[in-house]
């Protein structure tokens, strides 16, 4: 599976495009309106309860746009706060610190969402059940999506249509089942391959054949624990379909090895965070 890799260039350049976005064509016509050159200091504080994630994100929004700006953050990606906590402080002139504001907050807003929602739900999936995201993720930010669920302790499925095989429902519509299994066994190249059922019947149809995962998509309780009994000696099992943080306890306790969830990445709630002047 491909790595993540946030380094210091893709940050800044992820940065600059959000910062050119923001102020094209004319710049910041509201703070253009100070005039003067005064220091300020302020403090980031987090409105409510999160896992930090963009602090690198955040301070190059400002030093991008002044290299003066001193950005010292108080905690570290990865590290849970409590509502009001300290994040960082920012210090130098106000109408440069106000330009940069809003992309700052942005990044952490977002990434500290995603860390947070997936967060909530390694807790509730305990130790033996890894919690994963999926494929579900804004275009172009997919990279800072899956650091995201990293920092909130959820592990990464696969990155791109290349990492593995993954024979879902709309596959097996077209096609036979066991056939198309055959077939990726037969090209795998180093590849792990995983297939999805949502039903026993077609699990029954292809167990035995060597290939790694078997998904569970969108199965009742009951039927998702048989199924694990059937597949548990040969395979790792993974569910999947709705799964929300009501239902992923119950899920877990199946059995299963992991459960991929679409939501922590495209429906994570932003983690509201302030500048306090």
């Amino acid at each position: 599976m491909s790595k993540i890799k946030l380094s210091e260039n893709f940050i800044k350049n992820t940065v600059k495009l959000a910062l050119n976005e923001d102020l094209y064509p004319s710049g910041d016509i509201t703070s253009d309106l100070i005039e003067n050159n005064k220091i300020i200091e302020v403090k980031l504080i987090s409105n409510e309860n999160a896992v930090i994630g963009g602090l690198r994100f955040a301070k190059y929004a400002f030093s991008l746009i002044d290299n003066k700006i001193k950005f010292i953050a108080k905690k570290k990606d990865g590290s849970f706060v409590k509502k009001n906590s300290l994040i960082a402080t920012i210090k130098g002139k106000a109408k440069n610190i106000l330009i940069a504001e809003r992309v700052a907050l942005n990044f952490l807003s977002h990434i500290s969402g995603i860390a947070t929602k997936t967060n909530q739900f390694v807790k509730l999936a305990g130790k033996k059940c890894k919690i994963c995201c999926t494929r579900k993720t804004i275009p172009n930010l997919r990279v800072i999506q899956k650091y995201a669920v990293k920092l909130g302790g959820g592990t990464n499925h696969r990155f791109n249509l290349s990492d593995e095989f993954l024979i879902k429902d709309n596959h097996i519509a077209s096609s036979d089942l066991r056939e198309l299994v055959s077939l990726a066994i037969k090209n795998k190249k180093g590849k792990k391959i995983t297939v999805e059922v949502d039903n026993l019947k077609q699990l029954k149809k292809i167990i035995g054949l060597k290939f790694n995962t078997v998904l569970f998509d969108n199965m009742s309780i009951k039927n998702l624990r048989n199924g694990i009994k059937l597949a548990k000696k040969y395979y790792e099992t993974e569910a999947s379909g709705n799964i929300s943080l009501k239902t992923v306890k119950a899920v877990a306790a199946t059995g299963v090895d992991r459960i991929s969830v679409g939501s922590i990445t495209h429906s994570a709630p932003a983690i509201d965070f302030k500048l306090e002047f």
